[in-house]
Formats: C-alpha cells, structure tokens, sequence
C-alpha cells in the first residue's frame, strides 16, 4: 500500500508543476511581447496602460501561487504527515449518530479552511485590488459580507450532509442514485431563488433608470422569444469597479442585472450586445447541455464514488485507523482532484466553443459588429485583461477565447456580411 500512496503523492506533485509551469509560461510570454499592442488595439490603448496590464498580471499570478502553495502545503501535510488519522479518530471519540458525526466532520473543516484563507482575501482585496484602483469596498463592509457568505454556505452545506447522509442510512445500496438526483434538484433550486433570496442580501438592485436603454433591451429579448420580469440596476460600485451583466431565470422568463459600473462605462448599443452574448447562450442551449453533460459525468462520478467507497482501500491507503465514511469521502475528493486535471482543457474547449457560438448569435441578432468589437476593448482595458496569454496556458485555463482571438473572429464575420468594421472599433482612451 505504501508504494500506492507514493505514487499517489507523485501523480498530485505532477499536477501542481504542471500547473506552476503553465503560470511560468504565461508570464515569459507576456515579458517576451506583453510591451506590444495588439493590431485589435490600435489606437485604444497606450504604453503606460499596457504596463499596467502587465504588472497587474504578474502580481495577481504571484498571488496566487504563493495562496496555492499554502493551500497544497496545508493538503498534503494533513492527509499524508497523520493529522486526518488524529482528526478522524477525535470525531469517532465524540460517539455521535452518524448524521451528526457527518456534519462536525465537514463543518470544523470549512470553518478551518475560511479563518485561514480570511489574510490571503484580505491582502487581494485592499492591497492588491485597491492598489490598481478596482476594489471600493470598505473592511466594515467586508467582514459584513464574509460574515454573511460564511453563515449561508454553513446552512447550504449543512442541509446538504444531512439529507445526504440520511439518504446513505436509508437506502444502502441506492444512496448514489439518490444523492445524485437529490443534488440536481437542489442545485436548479438554489439557481431560481438565489436571485431573489440569496443575492439581495449582498446588492441593491433597483430598476435601470435609463428608459430608453430598457426599452431597447425588451425589444431585443422579445425578438429572441424571451419574457424580461425586470431589468435591474446592481451596485456593485460598492465593492468594486469590476463591470458585468447577467440574466437569470428558469424558461422564458428572465431577470436582467446590469451593474451599474457597466451602465456608468458603456454605451447603449455596447450593453445590447453584451446581452445579446447572453441570448446567445440560451438560444443555443447552453446552460441546458452543460446541465446535461455535468449531470451525466457526475451520475457516473457518484456510481463509482458508490463502489469505491464500499471497502477499505481508501482507509488502508492512507493509514487511516477508524473506517469512518467521512474520511473515505474525504480521500475520495482529494484522488478526484487528480483524477480530474486532464479533463480541464478538453471542458475549457467546449466552454471556449459555447462563447464563439454565443458571440456569431450576438452579432447576427444586433447587425453590431462595432457594438461587440467596442464592448470587448472597454471589458479588456477597464479590468485590466491579459491581451497575451500563452495558448497553452489558455488552453488549460481559460473558460472564454482570448479576447483578441474574439475580436479577430467578429472583424471576420463582419468582413462576411460585409459590415465596414473599423479596426479600432468605437471605444475611447
């Protein structure tokens, strides 16, 4: 067993390099021709903007490999150096029914996991954010917001252990089909009142006081065959200078958000066409074919999580003294982690694919090929994006193309349809 567990450690160490090597690539790479504005950008951005991007860059990837390396240090010493055998037999101590056992299992893990990451949230927050003028949340404010998030991922996560745990003690040999349907009727639940339960307790939403912008997009969404319930205005400046906009919903009835930093940064015809992405994506079904394909992949994942956790490989591997189902889904979650990195580019590919397809349908439904191109300029230069990424390290970490690729693939479909595009679009320095 001990030559398993090696290799286990080795296969874990593999991806966490493979990782650090795709960073270190980036950043060669953004050194080698970051200085270089892209032909996409021509007349929108300058030299000392670039800098910027560059720098914010590199500080934000040397952030977050000094967070991983804490958080891979924490992992590894407390399943591989003894402290989950300790913790496991403590929990076995307490002699609680196993519902009960499950959650001060999980719960004192989550409640561990968030003190220790509250420094790292911190420093990104009001050092690093604020420093390159995006963050405008004020640490009162913050720690409101963490108090809140905490509380509300107890309960979720509370509820979820114990139907799950209960759902295990009743059927013994279902549970698996039982906690997977259990967790897709949870999780479309939690999609449809988080709009209206969840998400106020954090914004303001209040109606878009632009008549003329919400007049516009009812016509857009009645054109695509959607109902708007409202179109609401977000103050997402209170906490930072970040811009985005979303539609929620279940069917043909839709809530749009638009944050008021997008509304203060972009003209009307820039906001349809972000929105207009946004059709895209339902029109073409995407929420409902990753809702499929993820369901797919996670009934088979549960099966065989079923089948594995039904013997002792897991407790013997790890040297685990008491045979508790919690430190076997535990183990089970950190092996997954392995099991699942290849599958990060082929899932980021398809998701890449989803977004083209979602910008061709924006652009066909507005005939605004300048609109879109202009969107993505303001996006990129008022969140500092990286107009360089390598393609490797896009491939395995980015959900969206690049954004120059985006660019370059509108000016085509313009070129098709024979729209005049001009090459700097119409956004302003």
């Amino acid at each position: 067993m001990e030559g398993y567990l090696i290799i286990i450690f080795i296969a874990y160490l593999f991806v966490l390099l493979f990782g650090y090597w795709l960073e270190y690539l980036n950043l060669s790479h953004l050194k080698k021709i970051g200085s270089h504005v892209p032909p996409e950008f021509k007349g929108q951005i300058d030299e000392p903007l670039l800098g910027r991007i560059r720098e914010y860059t590199v500080e934000n990837t040397r952030f977050g490999f000094i967070t991983s390396i804490f958080n891979n240090i924490l992992i590894l010493f407390f399943l591989f150096a003894g402290p989950l055998d300790l913790y496991n037999s403590w929990i076995v101590s307490l002699d609680l029914p196993f519902i009960l056992s499950g959650l001060v299992f999980f719960l004192i893990l989550f409640y561990v996991l968030t003190v220790l990451s509250i420094p790292f949230s911190l420093y990104h927050s009001f050092r690093i954010e604020k420093s390159y003028g995006f963050s405008t949340i004020t640490l009162r404010l913050w720690i409101n917001d963490l108090i809140k998030s905490v509380s509300i991922s107890a309960v979720l996560m509370a509820l979820v252990i114990s139907i799950g745990f209960w759902l295990i003690q009743r059927s013994p040999n279902l549970w698996w089909l039982w906690i997977w349907s259990f967790l897709l009727v949870f999780g479309i639940f939690i999609m449809y009142i988080s709009p209206y339960v969840i998400e106020p307790l954090f914004n303001k939403f209040t109606p878009v006081d632009n008549e003329t912008l919400e007049v516009d997009i009812r016509r857009m969404m009645q054109r695509a065959g959607i109902k708007v319930s409202r179109v609401f205005k977000m103050n997402a400046s209170k906490r930072t200078k970040h811009t985005n906009a979303y539609f929620t919903g279940i069917g043909r009835v839709k809530r749009i958000v638009l944050y008021d930093t997008l509304i203060e940064k972009m003209e009307n015809t820039e906001i349809l066409s972000v929105l207009a992405h946004e059709v895209g994506h339902w029109k073409k079904r995407h929420l409902l074919k990753r809702l499929i394909a993820s369901e797919g992949i996670a009934l088979i994942a549960i099966y065989i999580s079923f089948r594995i956790l039904q013997g002792d490989l897991l407790i013997n591997l790890f040297n685990i003294e008491e045979g508790t189902f919690f430190s076997k889904v535990l183990v089970l979650g950190f092996l997954g982690s392995i099991v699942s990195f290849p599958f990060r580019p082929l899932l980021n590919y398809l998701s890449r694919r989803h977004e083209n397809e979602a910008d061709r349908f924006s652009y066909k439904m507005t005939g605004d090929g300048e609109g879109m191109i202009s969107a993505l300029v303001k996006l990129s230069k008022d969140n500092l994006s990286n107009l360089h990424p390598h393609p490797a390290y896009a491939a395995f970490n980015y959900s969206h193309p690049p954004v120059v690729e985006r660019i370059g693939r509108i000016r085509d479909m313009a070129r098709e349809t024979g729209e005049d595009t001009p090459p700097t679009g119409r956004a302003s320095c």
